[in-house]
């Protein structure tokens, strides 16, 4: 790798929304099934599956006032800061969304300008060959901007790009579905930059979209609710069986090509850094992993998780959890140098994408 451009992670930085929202704030909800009919289980029985399954206990939700593209700077902000790197030598601003700036009190998106281009506004950048665009891919949105950037490195069309995922899922899940206590909002972005020398940097990665049979799993539709006030909105609906066996089946692969492309073994991997989707699928999905590799063990230390206490924000969830692992925030977890990681994610569209990077 030392004598071929390769692309290394220069800094990384997130923002945490700062409202908790516990399982318990979802007590009072009306809940009703695809039919409309009211979901015949008490809500704390709900909500107390709804923990066992998911392993999620609280999530983090935007103020009010706060918009994703705002996220998205402040997670920007963080990297640029706690790095110095000066912010006018960036080549690329990728933005990872799936719905825009979503003003609170509605769910409606909005797009224009993109937010790659509001967020390069706030961070007051001027040079215009800076180039800022956004890409919707579902939650794998940020790692696959991530692949697309290391595209550009590789080809020698850029030194430095920032990526980011920013969410704000509060804003476009129904409270009548039980699945709505899922979702969070938050933010996170890196930066990469082109090395020529060492061994750190990415060393392979695998993209699969599954659309034929699977693009529907999830969609946007109508409240659950039969009299939903707001009857021409639309909100995030997901088909979660379907999807958890989706996921096992065809996750495990993904990564293992990723793996195998770069020519590391299992026994080679410190580290899986997954998107937080639901802490008993990603533990499932690890298992798979390694049943691939005829393996049964495996330390907990290998898949860090902060699922249950930020939830799941799509694209913020693999940047969020590696800028807080470097940095040193969650308990039994590092990175060093050598370090070899899984980087891998699964959602709409149906999109499936893994990376390998060696630290």
């Amino acid at each position: 790798m030392s004598n071929t451009i390769h692309s290394v992670f220069a800094a990384t930085g997130s923002y945490i929304p700062e409202i908790k929202i516990s399982n318990q704030e979802f007590a009072a909800h009306r809940f009703f099934e695809k039919n409309g009919t009211p979901v015949a289980k008490e809500n704390a029985s709900i909500i107390e599956k709804f923990r066992e399954i998911t392993d999620i206990e609280e999530r983090r939700y935007a103020r009010p006032e706060q918009k994703a593209s705002e996220l998205g700077y402040l997670a920007a902000k963080d990297a640029l800061d706690s790095s110095g790197i000066d912010r006018e030598t960036l080549d690329y601003i990728i933005v990872a969304h799936n719905f825009g700036d979503v003003t609170a009190g509605s769910n409606r998106s909005d797009f224009v300008p993109s937010l790659a281009s509001r967020i390069k506004y706030l961070l007051q950048i001027k040079n215009p060959d800076c180039v800022a665009y956004d890409i919707a891919f579902g939650c794998p949105g940020w790692l696959e901007a991530l692949i697309q950037a290391d595209y550009y490195i590789r080809s020698g069309d850029a030194k430095r790009c920032l990526i980011i995922g920013t969410e704000t899922l509060s804003r476009v899940i129904d409270p009548h579905d039980r699945d709505s206590m899922l979702y969070a909002d938050g933010s996170g972005a890196a930066i990469i930059e082109a090395s020529s020398t060492g061994t750190a940097g990415i060393l392979a990665h695998k993209t699969q979209t599954y659309a034929s049979e699977h693009a529907m799993l999830l969609t946007m539709d109508k409240s659950y609710a039969p009299e939903y006030e707001g009857e021409k909105d639309i909100f995030l609906k997901m088909n979660g069986r379907k999807l958890y066996e989706f996921a096992l089946s065809h996750v495990p692969q993904v990564i293992k090509a990723a793996m195998d492309k770069a020519g590391v073994p299992l026994s080679g991997i410190n580290k899986l850094l997954m998107h937080q989707a639901n802490g008993k699928m990603d533990a499932a999905i690890l298992d798979r992993v390694f049943k691939l590799y005829g393996a049964e063990n495996h330390s907990p230390e290998l898949m860090p998780m902060t699922i249950s206490w930020l939830g799941n924000s799509s694209v913020a969830t693999i940047p969020t959890l590696l800028d807080l692992i470097r940095k040193g925030k969650i308990a039994n977890q590092q990175l060093k140098a050598g370090d070899k990681v899984v980087i891998a994610s699964v959602g709409a569209g149906m999109n499936i994408n893994a990376l390998v990077y060696q630290f």
